[in-house]
């Protein structure tokens, strides 16, 4: 296992994920492919000089299909291996014509942009200190003077969280220090605990234009990064121990991760909402889980 090709078998096991998930109806333009990007270090699987193992992973958020994972250089960060994954994602989709990226603002580089757009697809990304020309300008729009697109309130667990979203169409792109951007968005996040309120405003931009970007599509897009964390990474850590498996020779650690990402994405296209239940069923019923795996559809109930 520890020389397998880790991205190949990536590659291959999503593909078969795709393909045995319920073909789904054609929905409006606007419930478009999203992917959300994001990083995971291995804890457990620590190398001989003491760096640890670091994948980068795309998430489709309808399905939630890893569609691919790559191996990020210990020498490095995600920005190089943004490039391979893209890459990765376009072998198993065939076509990333229309699909949205959405990532952290890590990832909000001039030359992911390039390559996200000359593909024809879109990009949904936050503007941080990393981009400081970016995110000045972005902030310095005339916000004042734009009306509120969308507003949602939530409440739970002791805590109101109200979220406000404006958005405005950048008229002249060539303005704001970032390519192929159609619209500034700003995104405020007021949160009252405990008779306490605390109030954050993050700011992003989209290659889509508001005909195909609402506010409510942008608020949405804007929650979907944290599906990867939530319903990938977390329950490879909780349900699967990942972070205490010290595995670290060659591939094993992006293969063994890949085996929990098929495992997660099986239970997911088959419905469940909790991995832990699904693997305990599959475990008692190892019968049907094959019958499940081999036959012509997936749905075990």
């Amino acid at each position: 296992m520890t020389r397998l090709d880790a991205a190949l078998i990536s590659t291959v096991l999503a593909g078969w994920l795709r393909s045995r998930a319920q073909p789904q109806a054609v929905r409006p333009r606007r419930y478009r492919t999203v992917i959300a990007v994001d990083g995971k270090t291995l804890r457990g699987a620590r190398l001989g000089d003491g760096r640890q193992v670091h994948l980068l992973s795309a998430l489709d958020t309808s399905t939630g299909i890893v569609l691919a994972q790559v191996t990020v250089d210990t020498k490095s960060n995600e920005i190089p291996a943004f490039t391979p994954l893209l890459d990765a994602v376009e072998r198993v989709l065939g076509s990333l014509d229309g699909v949205l990226f959405v990532a952290d603002a890590l990832h909000t580089q001039t030359s992911h942009a390039e390559q996200i757009t000359a593909r024809g697809a879109h990009l949904f990304l936050q503007a941080k200190g990393n981009q400081p020309t970016l995110f000045t300008q972005l902030k310095t729009l005339p916000w004042a003077q734009v009306p509120v697109g969308d507003r949602t309130r939530d409440r739970g667990h002791g805590r109101t969280e109200t979220r406000t979203v404006k958005a405005v169409t950048l008229h002249t792109p060539g303005g704001i220090a970032f390519p192929h951007a159609q619209q500034a968005v700003r995104i405020t996040r007021t949160r009252t605990t405990g008779g306490k309120t605390s109030r954050e405003t993050a700011y992003l931009i989209t290659s889509l234009p508001a005909a195909d970007a609402q506010p409510t599509d942008l608020q949405h897009w804007a929650r979907v990064e944290w599906l990867i964390e939530n319903q990938v990474h977390n329950v490879r850590d909780v349900t699967f121990r990942e972070d205490q498996h010290q595995a670290r020779t060659g591939t094993g650690p992006a293969v063994m991760a890949t085996l929990r990402n098929t495992a997660i994405g099986w239970h997911r296209i088959n419905g469940e909402t909790s991995i832990a239940r699904a693997n305990r069923r599959a475990d008692r019923r190892s019968d049907d889980l094959i019958q499940a795996v081999t036959s012509s559809y997936p749905n075990m109930q």
